[in-house]
């Protein structure tokens, strides 16, 4: 059976080439200039109207920029205007942070675009006047690229981050996993699986295998070398979290992951432990790759999980902070002896399989109804319209 086209979208990241950063970092610089320009103008509407601005009412005074001096492309004034009140109603503030652009707290560069500000030609990507050289690992030639941005990271390094629209394959249909798999996330076990074929994955130390070298270097004052040190962090990180994702969703069809919550441990004395983890980029990362590959992902309360004993149902596990000490106990209902994370797996692919199950027949239900409504309906003769799609017709 031949598989249906899809499409998803997908963002690249590429690394463009050192000699073009100071003409990346002025333009940065004028990318500064308008999201401020954008700022006060809002806010003294905010003070005089009593109203916010959107950014259909910023453009009459962002027209015509170029004129004034300005290298920016048009769109990239349109999309900073756009990107300011978009966070401003995300995070519900009348006031963001100002970027500056000179001193020690010098905001990163950054530089958005839309699709027709840019294209590719040559092995460079042209935005206005600038032929960006990259190291082009993706062969850029042979997407269509979409909106993006120019970021600069801690190093200094540039880099193009562009949305691409990519197509599956046509071919014959690959046979798609069915199993199952719940995982709870830990510190000293960062994950634990409901599968016993899967072994339990230790916690890695990303960032104290390095730390004693990171001490060294700041005390030195080397800050390239502390910059350099946090990066090989993050990229270690980053490149576990993603091999352990990919496997998962490439062996199972449905991913059950506990919602443990990071923004509250980080508040506690297991801070450093918690942010080394990197829970919220592994859930991410799984949330993204599952719904490109149609595998179900689903993310449940994992309270109680591990005091529930996964065959019988009662609440007898070890409670407290005492009990975070007991690995392994014994049910005293069923008497089953339980591995105490890969018990809290079990109870959270349990969770997530009621729920779905739950969705699947409250929307099974609706159908049923809908279907035996319109039926009736037509049998009433042609005085009455029939429901369509579940509203009356007109």
């Amino acid at each position: 059976m031949p598989a249906k086209l899809n499409s998803h979208i997908k963002t690249l990241r590429v690394r463009i080439k050192d000699r073009h950063a100071k003409a990346l970092m002025e333009l940065a610089c004028e990318v500064n200039q308008v999201w401020n320009f954008t700022q006060d103008l809002s806010l003294k509407c905010l003070a005089r109207e009593h109203r916010f601005m959107s950014a259909y009412d910023i453009a009459p005074y962002t027209k015509g920029a170029g004129k004034e001096g300005l290298r920016l492309h048009s769109q990239t004034v349109q999309a900073i205007t756009e990107e300011y009140c978009t966070r401003r109603k995300q995070f519900k503030r009348a006031k963001l942070r100002w970027r500056v652009s000179r001193g020690a707290r010098r905001s990163l560069g950054w530089i958005p675009f839309k699709a027709v500000a840019i294209r590719y030609k040559s092995g460079q990507l042209h935005y206005g006047k600038l032929a960006l050289g990259l190291w082009d690992s993706y062969g850029l030639g042979h997407y269509e690229l979409g909106a993006g941005s120019f970021s600069e990271d801690a190093r200094g390094r540039w880099y193009a981050n562009i949305s691409v629209k990519l197509a599956e394959l046509c071919g014959p249909a690959l046979p798609k996993p069915t199993a199952s798999v719940g995982i709870d996330l830990g510190l000293r076990e960062f994950a634990a699986f409901s599968d016993d074929e899967l072994q339990t994955v230790v916690a890695h130390r990303f960032y104290r295998d390095l730390e004693p070298k990171l001490a060294i270097a700041q005390r030195a004052g080397r800050k390239n070398r502390v910059k350099a040190i946090h990066a090989k962090i993050s990229n270690r990180r980053k490149d576990a979290l993603h091999k352990l994702s990919t496997g998962l969703v490439k062996n199972y069809g449905v991913i059950v992951v506990g919602n443990v919550s990071s923004s509250k441990l980080v508040k506690t004395t297991m801070a450093k432990s918690v942010l080394d983890a990197g829970w919220s980029t592994f859930r991410a990362q799984l949330l993204n790759k599952s719904d490109v590959a149609a595998t179900v992902f689903q993310e449940v309360n994992e309270a109680f999980s591990t005091q529930d004993c996964s065959a019988c149902g009662t609440r007898a596990g070890p409670k407290g902070q005492s009990g975070l000490k007991v690995a392994r106990w014994t049910c005293p209902c069923c008497g089953i002896e339980h591995d105490r994370n890969r018990n809290a797996a079990i109870n959270i692919l349990l969770k997530g399989l009621l729920e779905t199950e739950r969705k699947n027949t409250t929307t099974g239900e609706a159908r049923a109804v809908e279907a035996v409504v319109n039926k009736s309906e037509r049998s009433d003769g042609p005085g009455i319209r029939p429901l369509v799609a579940g509203i009356l017709g007109l």
